[in-house]
């Protein structure tokens, strides 16, 4: 599976997803622009040693990377309404998060709202943590598939 973060703005967060990924046997791809430098001391130290295993790539234009994706990717957004564990994750689905301080942007609930899923909140609460709600996602997705490893 592939974890896409979506111009992320925090090292700790990126560092973290790093090590979730690596347990996982999962990709990570990050959209630019990011809000910290890769070589970031507080994002090297949150992915602690665990880079070296992980498959990491960049890129610049979302939206046309996944129009040549094949296979199934899946936005995680607290403005949709369908649960994130209600959908059937395949061992190659992309799951995509945006930025922890602007969301996605709403060209992408317009070109695949069917895509989009949530994860629950109280009402009054306005989101997860960026890392935690790539770990819940993730989680799911790999339980549906045995806990499969590459």
């Amino acid at each position: 599976m592939k974890i896409i973060l979506f111009q992320p703005q925090i090292p700790q967060n990126a560092g973290n997803i790093v090590r979730t990924c690596a347990v996982t046997g999962s990709d990570l791809i990050m959209v630019h622009p990011l809000g910290f430098s890769t070589h970031d001391r507080w994002l090297k130290r949150a992915g602690l040693d665990y880079w070296e295993g992980v498959s990491v790539s960049f890129i610049e234009d979302l939206q046309s990377y996944l129009e040549n994706q094949k296979v199934p990717f899946y936005f995680f957004s607290s403005k949709a309404s369908t649960l994130y564990s209600e959908v059937s994750y395949t061992p190659d689905s992309i799951l995509i998060f945006g930025s922890e301080t602007h969301g996605l942007p709403a060209l992408f609930q317009d070109k695949w709202p069917e895509r989009f899923v949530t994860i629950p909140m109280r009402p009054e609460a306005r989101c997860l943590n960026l890392a935690t709600s790539a770990g819940i996602a993730l989680y799911e997705a790999w339980r549906q598939q045995g806990f499969y490893q590459k």
